[in-house]
């Protein structure tokens, strides 16, 4: 089945996501109640709210996309693997990412792939997309679909061959693949960190494009074919 996907019609992303405040004082006195309310079987009595609060970033209802990463494959002559990053105003982001989709991703044949995308990536980007009263695009407006008609692709469930108890995270698999790491500087738990504290989105651009090479990377490994050489990804 794998191998009967033209890899042109796939469209790899991957999501960063930072609380969307900085600190919890940032949060109205409802919206505290509210995290306190929703966080409190993860807390437990371990930590506070306001101690907590560096994860919200997890939740589409406390959280924000600071970043998103796309690459597709050309076959034009030779290979290649071409990566664009949507990142600033999270309004404009999502607006930007859905004007692409929508423009070149937008056949019923498309799909859209990332590792825990179905658990992740795609519910995140479509309730802040709702958040911000944006339209959905049609690839990510499950309403009414039928399991087989929703057009996600997702490395983790590809990686569980129906064993849905099982997680394996993109560090692990591209480990146990054989696939260059993406996570040689930083990780999800540093995202917050970097953006808010250090100021620095072009390290967090960096990682998420690294990120959705290898998720690229992962299928191609799964299809057994060669993976992509450094000349081959070209950014755009």
């Amino acid at each position: 089945m794998l191998h009967k996907l033209n890899l042109e019609n796939i469209l790899f992303l991957d999501i960063e996501t930072v609380p969307e405040h900085k600190d919890f004082e940032g949060l109205t006195d409802e919206m505290k109640y509210l995290w306190a309310d929703k966080t409190k079987y993860q807390r437990k009595e371990d930590f506070s709210p306001e101690e907590f609060y560096d994860r919200a970033g997890i939740w589409a209802e406390f959280g924000k996309i600071v970043c998103i990463s796309v690459g597709y494959f050309t076959f034009k002559g030779t290979r290649s693997f071409r990566i664009t990053s949507f990142y600033g105003e999270e309004k404009q982001l999502l607006i930007d990412f859905k004007n692409l989709i929508e423009t070149h991703f937008n056949r019923p044949n498309h799909l859209l792939c990332a590792h825990n995308g179905k658990e992740f990536d795609f519910p995140y980007i479509a309730r802040r997309m709702i958040i911000h009263q944006i339209t959905l695009p049609e690839k990510l407006n499950l309403f009414g679909k039928k399991p087989w008609e929703v057009a996600h692709l997702d490395t983790l469930d590809l990686w569980k061959f129906g064993d849905y108890k099982h997680y394996t995270s993109l560090k692990l698999l591209t480990g146990i693949l054989g696939i260059p790491s993406p996570k040689d500087d930083i990780d999800g738990s540093q995202v917050r960190e970097v953006f808010y504290d250090q100021n620095d989105i072009d390290r967090i651009i960096l990682y998420c494009e690294k990120d959705t090479v290898a998720v690229a990377q992962i299928l191609l490994r799964m299809r057994q074919e060669a993976l992509l050489e450094s000349d081959e990804i070209i950014s755009v």
